[in-house]
């Protein structure tokens, strides 16, 4: 997958090192996207391990990570 550059640079808080990006299986993006708001929030269906930009947003949880947002408004995945 091709990320623009900026927004690679826009995603300080991977601790991840960007594992989503080198790894199908990867559990970002085996985390289903349940629903989008315009393509700037996405719920995702993930029960792996906190990641910097996961949020709880009542029973669902919100992914704010650049990447992740651009790899599902790109590629639908």
């Amino acid at each position: 997958m091709e990320i623009d550059e900026l927004i690679l640079k826009e995603t300080t808080r991977c601790s991840k090192d960007f594992s989503c990006l080198k790894n199908e299986n990867d559990p970002c993006l085996t985390s289903k996207v349940s629903n989008s708001v315009n393509g700037k929030v996405i719920f995702i269906s993930c029960i792996e391990d906190k990641c910097n930009y996961d949020m709880r947003f009542g029973y669902s949880k919100i992914c704010n990570c650049p990447v992740r947002k651009e790899i599902f408004n790109k590629y639908n995945r």
